[in-house]
């Protein structure tokens, strides 16, 4: 029954893949009416929980952090394309998005993600245990890159408006990705070891399960890929319904951006979640701030060269408001991520600070 039971389940990873990028590749430039809406919306959970399967089986195949790293890579990288493609496009704040994207995916992962799983983690386990050697440099780099790319250009005089010159643009994306090159180099390479899971309780269970063979780890590889893009796919086709739920609500133009960027970091999140659950935070935080540093080390540099190349506007620093709550979020990430252990109570604050997050971006 068991086994009848894993073979149903790998047959369904095998086949929403190719299902949910049909559908895609169908709807794809077409008028979805309310049935297709539904569709793209089951198609798109399917290819969620999907991609995190896949995510894992590679993920026990490399070993961490090789695994969260990858995930991180792939959904960043689908994630600039789709802020590129809405640059490119145009319309009313086409300049602002690809800050409005990044700055949004900070809040989401650092206060909704980090707390959802202290909050998931501690009221199973009750106290949760992580490395500080790895936070803390993951939040030094973070907090650089956060007000390097957000905030300065707020500040900078030699062009008028939160923008940054043509040099200076160019200054902040080659010094981005060296910082985001430099923690790779660390986490991956230099000290790979502060990364590792930190083994107590009942996550030990998971790290004598036997790895996948070769051969399965390439196809589910190959499926996360696919299903990363399908994620991002059905995403945009679902953005101007939720753009239309937006104007109805008479909620500002940014809030487009939040939802399309909680749908795009669904795979993370869940995957992150379930790591908590099973005791092994250490993951979750591998994965969470793992996906923050891609989201700028990553994006702002594409943004930032076709920018210059291509010469449209791009508007980075953030307002007043945004700003108060993105220095409340890395100094509350400091303190909880400091002590290498964590309660329900951190889980909480975090999440309240996200329910902020989300009520001042629909009622600013």
């Amino acid at each position: 029954m068991t086994r009848a039971l894993l073979r149903s389940l790998s047959n369904w990873f095998t086949w929403i893949p190719v299902v949910a990028t049909a559908l895609m590749a169908f709807a794809w430039g077409r008028t979805l009416g309310t049935f297709a809406v539904m569709l793209v919306a089951v198609a798109l959970i399917g290819a969620v929980l999907t991609a995190v399967h896949h995510a894992e089986v590679v993920a026990h195949r490399v070993g961490e952090p090789f695994g969260t790293l990858l995930l991180a890579l792939a959904v960043t990288v689908i994630e600039a394309a789709l802020v590129v493609s809405m640059i490119l496009s145009g319309g009313e704040g086409a300049s602002a998005i690809a800050r409005d994207t990044v700055y949004a995916a900070i809040m989401i992962v650092c206060n909704g993600v980090v707390g959802l799983c202290l909050l998931l983690g501690g009221l199973r386990h009750h106290e949760i245990e992580f490395r500080v050697d790895s936070t803390s440099p993951s939040l030094a780099v973070l907090i650089s890159l956060a007000v390097l790319v957000l905030v300065l250009p707020s500040f900078t005089t030699t062009t008028a408006g939160p923008t940054f010159s043509v040099s200076q643009l160019a200054f902040a994306g080659v010094m981005s990705l060296v910082l985001y090159a430099a923690f790779v180099f660390f986490q991956t390479v230099r000290h790979r070891d502060y990364f590792l899971p930190v083994i107590s309780g009942d996550g030990v269970a998971d790290e004598h399960a036997a790895p996948p063979s070769v051969r399965e780890t390439w196809v589910s590889l190959g499926l996360l890929l696919m299903c990363l893009v399908a994620v991002v796919g059905l995403a945009k086709l679902m953005a101007p319904v939720i753009q239309s739920g937006v104007s109805a609500m008479g909620a500002p133009a940014a809030v487009v951006g939040v939802a399309i960027a909680m749908l795009v970091l669904l795979p993370e999140t869940v995957a992150a979640a379930r790591a908590a659950r099973a005791n092994r935070i250490q993951t979750s935080l591998n994965l969470a701030l793992g996906s923050a540093l891609a989201t700028i080390g990553l994006t702002i540099p594409v943004v930032a060269a076709l920018s210059v190349v291509l010469g449209f506007p791009l508007v980075l620093g953030l307002p007043a408001k945004e700003m108060v709550l993105l220095a409340l979020t890395l100094v509350v990430s400091v303190l909880t991520l400091a002590s290498g252990r964590a309660t329900v109570l951190q889980g909480t604050v975090h999440l309240v600070l996200f329910a902020v997050f989300l009520f001042l971006a629909v009622v600013p």
